[in-house]
């Protein structure tokens, strides 16, 4: 889902990263409970896409000022963690959920996954909420841009042309270069999808997919299989310098002196995304589900998202890494699809991708 390892020390800094021993953040000093917590007690557990991540301190001081016992419930992409949520509609597997976005959340609301719960948000965060949501089913935490990455080193050292535009993913040039996540299993896969959606409009996009797959694009499951395992910057032995990701992921991608960085985001793929969280429908633990809710706007969890998450928080008072402005300038005008005719269209849409792809 969102990005985890990032660096071109690969293997040293995804270990560390994963362990929040490079975390910038400290330690965070407890505040007071902003919205449900407080006298609670007994375990909440949150259900989750495989990228999330708090550190040790944020978790403690959740526990501490609630009184609940975190327990993160974490697999799959957002898009897997949607699914299996709308399936167990009404006895879910968890009191409340994070990473459901705004491509995946009409199929949330629709399936009746969700409980009303208005968190405090923080400033700025009001713009985010999704557009209809009249009953704060969902609450917005973090935003960013999916778009298309590119490992420059690797253009470079085959010299080749880095491409620019959706368009040029499909040239010859740029054949079997390029890997994304699926639609219908991955949020940040969904986003590419709708970009091209918007990019080609509704009598153009499967002509520009058929175009794609003949150029060899590789389509996976999830951010994850994308980045970090086919990705050449991604950490392993992948083979393919093009990859479906976001706009903040440059500044992870840096050398040791943090002068330079080996990837770039192309801003004119950008898709806009927002992530949510909610209460679940039918949990054993509203009450902790709706504090963690709450804390997962709180200032001290606002302020680390960059670091543990490497997404934009969603409050607009918080102080963005310095790296984020040198080597990952954010999308001014990304694109977007109405979100009622995402809802209204999603379903044919995905039918026709999976029948693309499944050819």
């Amino acid at each position: 889902m969102r990005l985890r390892a990032l660096t071109t020390t690969a293997a040293a800094a995804a270990t560390c990263l994963a362990l929040t021993a490079c975390s910038l953040i400290g330690d965070p000093e407890p505040e007071e409970s902003s919205g449900s917590a407080g006298g609670g007690g007994g375990e909440v557990v949150l259900v989750t896409h495989e990228s999330f991540h708090l550190s040790d301190e944020l978790v403690a001081a959740f526990e501490k000022e609630s009184g609940y016992t975190l327990t993160v419930q974490a697999a799959g992409d957002a898009g897997s963690v949607t699914n299996k949520l709308a399936l167990t509609a009404g006895d879910p597997p968890g009191d409340a959920v994070f990473g459901i976005d705004n491509t995946f959340a009409s199929r949330a609301i629709e399936a009746g996954v969700l409980a009303p719960h208005e968190a405090p948000l923080p400033e700025g965060a009001e713009q985010f909420r999704l557009e209809g949501d009249d009953d704060h089913l969902l609450t917005p935490v973090d935003t960013g841009n999916v778009c298309v990455n590119i490992d420059t080193t690797w253009f470079a050292e085959h010299d080749v042309p880095e491409p620019a535009t959706l368009d040029d993913l499909t040239k010859p040039a740029y054949a079997d270069l390029f890997v994304t996540p699926g639609a219908t299993t991955s949020s940040p896969g969904m986003s590419f999808l709708l970009a091209t959606i918007a990019t080609y409009g509704e009598d153009g996009w499967r002509d520009y997919w058929q175009r794609l797959l003949d150029n060899g694009a590789k389509v996976v499951d999830g951010w994850e299989d994308a980045y970090s395992v086919d990705f050449t910057q991604g950490g392993g032995k992948g083979s393919r310098p093009i990859v479906t990701s976001y706009d903040s992921s440059p500044a992870f991608t840096v050398s040791k002196d943090g002068a330079t960085t080996t990837t770039k985001a192309l801003l004119d793929t950008c898709f806009a995304q927002v992530e949510y969280a909610g209460v679940l429908d039918g949990a054993d633990n509203p009450e902790g589900a709706a504090a963690l809710v709450d804390f997962l706007v709180s200032e001290q969890v606002q302020a680390a998202l960059p670091d543990l998450m490497y997404v934009y928080p969603v409050s607009d008072t918080v102080d963005l890494p310095a790296a984020w402005a040198r080597h990952a300038p954010r999308a001014t005008d990304p694109l977007t699809v109405d979100p009622a005719t995402i809802e209204a269209k999603r379903e044919a849409w995905l039918r026709d991708w999976s029948d693309l792809v499944s050819r």
